[in-house]
């Protein structure tokens, strides 16, 4: 089988046989054989072309990394773990969120926490405007799983999906925003999850306590690492069943 992840990164990269042949000092029909035949280059072919496509080992060679090594990296992938999401200081949201040039992704019911920042809108827009990828999943509020929320956190079925509904408001005026998306979901929010491009911001979630309360980890992607690339895996799988907003 061929090595679709491997050939998608080298086009959206607009790189070619030639330009991993000559970064990796090997032969163009080598490179063709790691695509076409799914050939596993040497550990330090596979760093080379991590880094010129800007992935993960793991994600490009799921089965190149030794499990056992996978754990180990995915502990220093956790930069820090905060007891509850309210401890995070506002400095580091501000710099994850000015830093942040390539992918811009929300995964949240309501995050009305975030509408405290001014400026958020407007520097959002600036971001699309400049070429950065932004993808944010809000809460559908007709979804059961939404007033659910809001009974297990004690608050009342009403309370999340009212929340969502304020969460769309804000966000609405990104609408037409250029590379920018707006989805709602109905999904089980296990975790809220805050990506700026290589770092992310994953709040879980604790039964009986709202989202402010619960642990939040900064993590940061580290190449042949998958704990950075489990939870973008999981944004992904909750974007291809979200479905646009009725504004």
């Amino acid at each position: 089988m061929p090595n679709e992840r491997l050939r998608d990164a080298l086009l959206r990269n607009g790189l070619d046989l030639d330009h991993v042949a000559k970064a990796t000092s090997v032969d163009p029909k080598t490179v063709e054989r790691w695509i076409t035949q799914a050939r596993t280059p040497y550990p330090r072919h596979r760093h080379t072309i991590a880094a010129m496509v800007r992935e993960t080992e793991n994600y490009l060679w799921p089965d190149a990394v030794a499990p056992a090594r996978r754990s180990e990296i995915g502990t220093s992938e956790i930069i820090k773990v905060y007891p509850h999401r309210h401890s995070v200081p506002n400095d580091l949201w501000e710099h994850l969120l000015t830093g942040a040039g390539r992918y811009i992704e929300v995964l949240i019911y309501a995050g009305m926490f975030l509408a405290d920042n001014p400026r958020l809108i407007r520097t959002l827009k600036a971001k699309g405007e400049s070429g950065t990828k932004i993808r944010i999943l809000i809460g559908d509020p007709t979804a059961r799983e939404l007033s659910r929320r809001g009974e297990e956190e004690g608050i009342g079925r009403e309370a999340i999906p009212a929340k969502a509904r304020n969460a769309l408001a804000f966000f609405k005026p990104l609408t037409d925003a250029p590379n920018t998306t707006i989805r709602v979901h109905g999904t089980t929010l296990y975790n809220s999850i805050y990506r700026f491009d290589d770092e992310m911001l994953v709040n879980t979630h604790v039964y009986g306590f709202a989202g402010g309360h619960a642990p939040l980890l900064h993590l940061r992607r580290l190449s042949g690492g998958d704990l950075f690339e489990t939870y973008s895996e999981s944004f992904d799988s909750v974007w291809g069943s979200a479905k646009p907003p009725k504004w």
